[in-house]
């Protein structure tokens, strides 16, 4: 006979472990081992009897589809993100830091879609009715169809809904509050929110209702509890930005019905959310065109271009091993372009320390930022400041040719929009440079952009 196998969950972070111990070593926690039962399920002890199924109809797979209903919030950054709208029967996960924002959104989606006739209820973990109220009356977004509600258990809730009719849009302020009598574990856990998020997204799918729960992140930035629950939804969403800045970032990482690493940009102020139609003006608003160091890069992000200042400080360090200090960019991936440089084209960074930061707390994370960053590298230390009407996008190879990029003609038509004349990047088909009305050079490899910027200084 097999012996049985026994492994202990962290109820934290959903690690599993073979044996019991005080503290989880995956996220720390303490007392959050608990025994799972693995002889239950498919795979399971052979000798466990299983229930008998019910065989269910196929369908071929060439059949009509029809369109997935949507329902529009009207606030178009959130629209875009969610790919045109929220999607009838689907469940969207959103994340986010703490106070940054992520239930005055959702308040705002509520009274938006409520006005056009949509029924909405809101159920908070967190809150007090009253408290929902008085957020609500000072963002202006008090609407008759908005039912709510303050409750923790899932079987009350699930009860409330049946007793009318199923709503449009359910939202779960937040998920790690919930409990459920089918598991003993305190609210919060991994049995406890995976089983909340199970029976909720079985709702959404039999009612065709669309459910939004809300989830807290961890240091780490990942959304708290089991990363099944990020697999159970259809989208997966964070709502990101930085304390100093005013501005809020929703970003999608998932989308069974629309692009995934769309996103939308919003500015957070005393009346709620205000949406920002043209992001690039926002984070160029208060650029130094002057300054050495300092390239405006051509980004996208989903099906949206977006330009930012890439700015770079380049200084002899008198230490053993010079400083690296990232803002908004990979760590890794600078190391690799501060090597390039070195390898290739003579630049002497070895006994420099390099501080580089994206403005405006922005986060990028395309390697079409290789060439931008590099040309404010090397701007740095000649001390020449680069063309105030140039971007620079491409991506650089170990042997320092440059890469093509997707989307070069959506990139060069945002500059051209916004008053950029030049653009120094990687290859570009003909018709994509012709479109943009702007002067576009094609480096091929990052000596030449090295020696362009060199030759400038020499002319100052």
């Amino acid at each position: 006979m097999a012996k049985t196998r026994t492994q202990f969950v962290c109820q934290s972070c959903g690690s599993s472990f073979p044996q019991w111990s005080g503290k989880c070593d995956s996220c720390g926690e303490w007392n959050t081992l608990v025994e799972d039962n693995p002889s239950a399920g498919i795979g399971a002890n052979p000798g466990k009897q299983m229930r008998k199924g019910q065989a269910v109809q196929l369908v071929s797979l060439a059949g009509e589809t029809e369109q997935a209903p949507r329902i529009a919030s009207g606030i178009s950054e959130l629209d875009r993100a969610t790919g045109g709208g929220f999607v009838q029967g689907s469940a969207i996960l959103l994340g986010g830091d703490p106070g940054i924002g992520k239930s005055t959104l959702l308040m705002q989606a509520s009274a938006a879609i409520a006005g056009q006739g949509h029924s909405v209820i809101y159920v908070s973990g967190e809150e007090a009715v009253a408290q929902i109220r008085m957020r609500a009356l000072r963002l202006g977004a008090i609407e008759q169809n908005v039912g709510l509600a303050a409750e923790t258990s899932v079987e009350n809730i699930l009860a409330t809904l049946e007793t009318g009719k199923p709503p449009a849009l359910l939202i779960i302020d937040s998920i790690q509050t919930l409990w459920t009598e089918q598991a003993d574990s305190a609210p919060g856990t991994v049995t406890q929110v995976r089983n909340s998020a199970q029976a909720l997204i079985r709702y959404a799918k039999n009612h065709g209702t669309c459910v939004v729960l809300v989830g807290h992140v961890t240091k780490e930035g990942q959304i708290a509890g089991p990363r099944v629950v990020e697999h159970m939804v259809d989208a997966v969403l964070y709502f990101e930005g930085e304390g100093g800045h005013h501005y809020r970032i929703l970003r999608t990482v998932k989308n069974r019905f629309g692009a995934t690493d769309e996103i939308g940009v919003f500015e957070m102020s005393d009346k709620g959310l205000r949406e920002v139609s043209n992001p690039s003006e926002l984070f160029l608003g208060e650029r130094n065109e002057t300054s050495p160091g300092a390239a405006v890069f051509a980004g996208v992000e989903g099906t949206r271009p977006v330009l930012v200042e890439i700015q770079a400080l380049v200084a002899p360090s008198s230490l053993g091993t010079p400083r690296r200090a990232v803002i908004g960019w990979d760590s890794s991936r600078l190391s690799m372009v501060l090597a390039v440089l070195e390898a290739h084209c003579g630049v002497k960074l070895g006994n420099h320390d390099v501080y580089l930061n994206v403005a405006g707390g922005y986060r990028i994370v395309e390697p079409a930022a290789d060439l931008a960053v590099a040309a404010a590298l090397v701007s740095s230390l000649c001390g020449v400041a680069l063309p105030a009407d140039s971007v620079h996008f491409g991506e650089i190879s170990l042997s320092g040719s440059t890469r093509p990029v997707a989307h070069a003609g959506l990139r060069l038509k945002e500059a051209g929009k916004l008053g950029f004349h030049r653009a120094y990047c990687s290859t570009a088909r003909d018709e994509e440079t012709s479109t943009a009305g702007i002067d576009v050079t094609c480096i091929r490899e990052l000596t030449d952009l090295a020696a362009r910027i060199a030759s400038m200084k020499e002319k100052s």
